[in-house]
């Protein structure tokens, strides 16, 4: 957690970019792993957020462990915790599977900016499409 402060101090907030791999382990409840997810770390994911946003985090890259790879959707309950939990962009990570899934990433889960991996890897769609998709949607995105 001091990496944070010290980065953040040194560099500034909108330098500093900290991952949080979160698994669910109750209903409303996730915590923090590591080790792509083979280590618990016994840190509740919400209250993490909020303190490395404390800390001097500028953005923090949420990837739900349970819906990554999945291609079943974010994990848009996860997602609205925490870009509740903070006043920093959230960037969502696993699980996008369609281009409704990028939609509702940003109108249901409140994120920042959506990232996709297998989706492109596999050239099921393209960045233009999800572009243009989001913009008939509504939902700003950059050039």
């Amino acid at each position: 957690p001091d990496l944070v402060n010290a980065a953040a101090a040194q560099f500034g907030s909108q330098a500093v970019v900290v991952a949080i791999d979160a698994k669910r382990v109750e209903k409303s409840r996730w915590q923090v792993f590591i080790a792509g997810g083979k280590i618990e770390t016994h840190l509740d994911a919400i209250e993490w957020a909020r303190e490395m946003a404390q800390r001097g985090a500028g953005e923090i890259l949420l990837t739900s462990i349970d819906a990554d790879g999945t291609q079943a959707g974010y994990d848009l309950e996860l997602t609205r915790a925490v870009t509740r939990a903070v006043n920093i962009p959230v960037i969502a990570s696993g699980g996008a599977g369609k281009l409704e899934d990028f939609a509702a990433v940003f109108a249901e889960g409140n994120a920042s900016a959506a990232l996709a991996a297998s989706l492109f890897h596999f050239r099921q769609v393209s960045i233009p499409q999800v572009k243009n998709f989001l913009r008939a949607q509504k939902i700003p995105v950059r050039s």
